[in-house]
């Protein structure tokens, strides 16, 4: 058995102002419960909420304050994220913090919620690191579940426990949840999906096992989640099968085809050009359609007159009528 504690903190976010002493609050209420816990987990842009304006360069003043909390209660720690001012532009962080008050790693979330999330940029480095003796740890932030590629990318380098930040507030949460068991499955790891209330969220946060059982799901009040692992449960899972039956990263890793959907030059996913523009939808509006002026264009496609859709080209062979 590798045992391994871990704590996620469901906390009322505010929108408007820094939420920084309400984290340390209740981070060193959580410690003084809990002392058993190894590593907390706070919600995305817990600390100053969901506004760019609040965009701070890291290093800064509020990463040293997790760093001394980190080191004062020998934990690791990864206080959310927090909108990262660069010279590139603007990024939503998540530092990883270990037990000595070291930021070992920053991640960049992949995918910010567009077009909700405007004005901030896409990160592209994975964020793996080791926690000696137990084992392998990746941070995902939020939408970046949405695509499957992120989190079997992290499986693929051997995560099995993947911290998932998150701040969803709104009525998708229940698909939302739906993704996180999915995600514990198909790639036969643990997965901490911790969500915030108020401003930050609707909460109903979420732990779930490498079976993709619900080990325990909050409510929507503030919730300390304190949860002991057993990673010797994903290396059973993955070596014998999903409860005995499926084993998808074994499929995956033998796997026949390249999906040349991956490869922008090859033509296949065509399709997604005609979704039209990624832009937030007006009142009236409808996808592929962005103004009254490209209405009226005679090259406009419309819903009478569909844009047509190149034919795939590699790897792909057209159904047959009457077939899925």
């Amino acid at each position: 058995m590798h045992p391994f504690a871990v704590a996620g903190l469901q906390l009322n976010i505010s929108g408007r102002q820094s939420n920084l002493p309400h984290l340390c609050d209740r981070i060193e209420m959580l410690m003084h419960l809990y002392p058993w816990v190894q590593m907390v987990l706070v919600s995305e842009l817990a600390t100053f909420g969901g506004w760019t304006g609040n965009a701070v360069p890291l290093p800064s003043e509020v990463e040293e304050t997790y760093r001394r909390l980190a080191a004062k209660h020998s934990i690791w720690l990864v206080p959310g994220s927090l909108y990262e001012q660069t010279t590139g532009g603007i990024y939503n962080t998540a530092p990883v913090i270990n037990p000595a008050g070291e930021v070992i790693a920053r991640y960049r979330k992949m995918f910010p919620f567009m077009p909700y999330e405007t004005g901030v940029e896409s990160g592209s480095e994975f964020c793996i690191f080791d926690v000696p003796d137990i084992g392998r740890f990746g941070v995902s932030i939020c939408y970046d579940m949405w695509m499957p590629e992120t989190t079997r990318t992290l499986a693929a380098m051997g995560v099995e426990v993947i911290l998932h930040p998150t701040l969803t507030g709104s009525i998708d949460r229940d698909v939302e949840l739906s993704i996180v068991r999915a995600t514990a499955a198909m790639n036969q790891c643990y997965v901490i999906d911790i969500n915030g209330i108020g401003d930050g969220g609707n909460g109903r946060s979420l732990l779930v096992s490498p079976t993709g059982d619900v080990l325990y799901q909050a409510g929507s009040n503030e919730e300390m989640l304190p949860i002991e692992l057993d990673l010797d449960r994903v290396r059973r899972s993955r070596e014998v099968g999903l409860k005995g039956l499926g084993q998808p990263l074994k499929s995956f890793r033998d796997r026949v085809v390249e999906f040349p959907v991956y490869d922008r030059s090859s033509g296949v996913a065509a399709y997604l050009d005609t979704l039209g523009p990624l832009v937030k939808m007006a009142r009236g509006s409808r996808a592929g359609i962005a103004t009254p002026a490209d209405v009226a264009s005679p090259e406009a496609p419309t819903a009478q007159t569909p844009a047509p859709v190149a034919a795939p080209e590699v790897g792909v062979s057209p159904a047959e009528p009457g077939t899925a």
